[in-house]
């Protein structure tokens, strides 16, 4: 019977059990009437080892047997007599599925540069550092729909095209079937449309419907920004609850980064303990601190305080009224902290419209997470739920009113308190690998220029 790598190495198959198993061929080692393979599948960052006799030796079955190289592999199951792994097979049969030039073929038993791997995207699952990346978003994204899952939030789909902007700024891919300069109308939608840039405004109709929803999918953002952070196509977790303030947010926010980070520990450790050696020392302590600690909650106007007060030779000066940039935030949660912070009560002037306005009349109901490493990781809000504040608010931001009629609906027709927030995936996948570049944690990219795959 055909087995995974993972399943093998867990114990699942008895010892001197007939199997059959696939992967491709990592190395190979020559020695007198003999061959081993190591093979890989890629269900699991250990390999398996494959002891190929002298019979299938001396045949010319091996002549195409390479690095790279897909084999189909039937043997007995048995303790390895080597060190460094529990089992091994001994080959009874092999089957070459697909050749891999060794000329040609770019993957070789050595540590290749993340900026090469890049350029191959197509075949860097297959080397360690992205099979264990990939494997822990997988792993992440369930821990993601388990959380929600297990507190009675409903799973909602919200649009990819939409006739509006949920930050009320550019910055959207348009979408469209006509040539440059044909008129709007005769579009597609009869109307300019866009890839969204979230789901938020959306997932606010049915929270105030179903009471608890959340929406998991990719987002688009137009911004040319070749940062380590940012990308034009990128996954949102964005939950929304009806009857919740902003502190009922803060909770949500910190538990569902702690409950991810203990699944990543649990279920995750072999995939983390290659990051933990070979990308972050100290990865794992790290780790454990996000998930133990208590974050500090301060308000925006105390964050500034301590920025303006230190002696620290920032970039960019930390003046209130001005959004904190990546710096001021990592000095707050790896210098001044060393834990994560919450950060609320933001100016009112560096918010989208639909933030609630605190009764200072100058901040609003708005709250950010930074964690080491990455800096903000979520960031969300109370709604405003008030009418007539909404109204002035978009008004004073020049928005059309008409444009979000459907939106300033909910607020005439049984409006409630709630709350929301968006987090990377891409960067809560940097905060648990330790990885500097968003381009590292997604299988295929998009950044300006870059289209490839």
């Amino acid at each position: 019977m055909r087995i995974t790598i993972r399943d093998l190495l867990a114990g699942k198959i008895t010892e001197n059990s007939e199997v059959t198993v696939m992967g491709w061929v990592r190395t190979r080692r020559d020695a007198k009437g003999f061959s081993f393979l190591e093979l890989s599948d890629g269900s699991s960052l250990t390999t398996l080892q494959v002891l190929v006799g002298e019979k299938l030796f001396r045949s010319d079955i091996l002549k195409n047997v390479h690095t790279g190289t897909a084999l189909q592999i039937k043997g007995l199951l048995l303790p390895s007599l080597g060190d460094g792994q529990k089992w091994e097979v001994r080959v009874r049969e092999l089957t070459v599925l697909g050749i891999a030039d060794p000329a040609t073929y770019p993957l070789q038993k050595k540590r290749h540069s993340d900026e090469f791997l890049r350029s191959i995207a197509h075949l860097r699952s297959r080397t360690n550092k992205f099979g264990a990346i990939l494997r822990l978003r997988s792993q992440c994204a369930w821990a993601v729909h388990d959380f929600f899952r297990e507190r009675h939030f409903f799973y909602v789909h919200t649009p990819i095209i939409t006739g509006s902007n949920c930050e009320g700024a550019g910055k959207m891919f348009k979408v469209t079937t006509l040539p440059t300069g044909d008129r709007v109308k005769d579009d597609f939608f009869g109307k300019e449309a866009a890839l969204t840039v979230s789901g938020q405004l959306e997932a606010e109709l049915l929270a105030l419907g179903l009471s608890q929803v959340y929406t998991f999918g990719p987002t688009f953002r137009a911004e040319n920004s070749n940062t380590l952070r940012h990308a034009a196509e990128f996954w949102m977790v964005e939950p929304e609850m009806a009857f919740a303030n902003l502190g009922d947010n803060m909770d949500l926010a910190e538990a569902l980064i702690k409950y991810v980070v203990n699944t990543a520990l649990n279920e995750a450790r072999e995939d983390l303990a290659l990051f933990n050696k070979f990308v972050e020392p100290g990865l794992f302590i790290r780790l454990e601190n996000i998930l133990t600690d208590i974050y500090v909650r301060l308000s925006y106007t105390e964050a500034i305080d301590i920025l303006k007060n230190v002696h620290y030779n920032f970039k960019f000066e930390p003046i209130w009224g001005m959004d904190l940039q990546t710096e001021h935030e990592r000095y707050l949660c790896e210098v001044h902290f060393k834990k994560p912070v919450i950060v609320y009560n933001y100016p009112a002037t560096i918010k989208p419209f639909y933030m609630r306005l605190q009764d200072d009349g100058r901040t609003v109901a708005a709250m950010d997470i930074l964690v080491p490493k990455v800096g903000e990781l979520i960031g969300g809000s109370q709604r405003e739920e008030r009418l007539d504040f909404l109204e002035k608010r978009m008004d004073e931001l020049g928005l059309d009113r008409q444009a979000y009629w459907w939106y300033l609906d909910t607020r005439r027709f049984g409006t409630v308190p709630h709350s929301g927030f968006g987090l990377g995936f891409e960067r809560l996948l940097m905060m648990l690998t330790g990885s500097a570049n968003i381009r590292d944690v997604i299988p295929f990219p998009r950044t300006p220029k870059n289209l490839d795959f």
